[in-house]
């Protein structure tokens, strides 16, 4: 598990291999990550949208901004943590992600970045 506080909000992050796949004539590299946010600050705060940067082994980028996180723009309250789980399918076994949340604190209306610390991802089979 990796963590890291940012402006006093902590992302704890571990992740999964689940399988490979195919898709489109192609095998993908299948992984599940949780995601903890945790408050740890003395204002509420909102996650509003998230960017991700997913590398892969075979230096493919793939770049995703959107809204919230699956489906939600969690209010996180001082002392509370909001958790989700996610996935990617990489080309290849080896990869890591990392990226930032845009969040909102309400005390101050403030918008500022929380950095998602990158993590690994890894087949089993790939570690040696």
């Amino acid at each position: 598990m990796v963590t890291q506080i940012t402006s006093g909000i902590k992302i704890s992050v571990s992740t999964s291999f689940e399988g490979t796949y195919f898709k489109n004539y192609k095998i993908h590299y299948a992984f599940s990550y949780q995601v903890t946010i945790e408050n740890q600050s003395k204002d509420s705060v909102q996650l509003n949208s998230r960017h991700w940067e997913i590398h892969d082994s075979l230096n493919d980028l793939d770049i995703v901004d959107g809204e919230g996180v699956i489906g939600k723009k969690p209010v996180i309250k001082p002392g509370e943590k909001h958790s989700y789980s996610s996935g990617c399918l990489l080309s290849s076994p080896i990869g890591a992600m990392k990226g930032f949340y845009n969040m909102i604190n309400f005390t101050t209306t403030k918008s500022f970045k929380v950095t998602i610390p990158t993590f690994k991802l890894m087949a089993p089979f790939a570690m040696n």
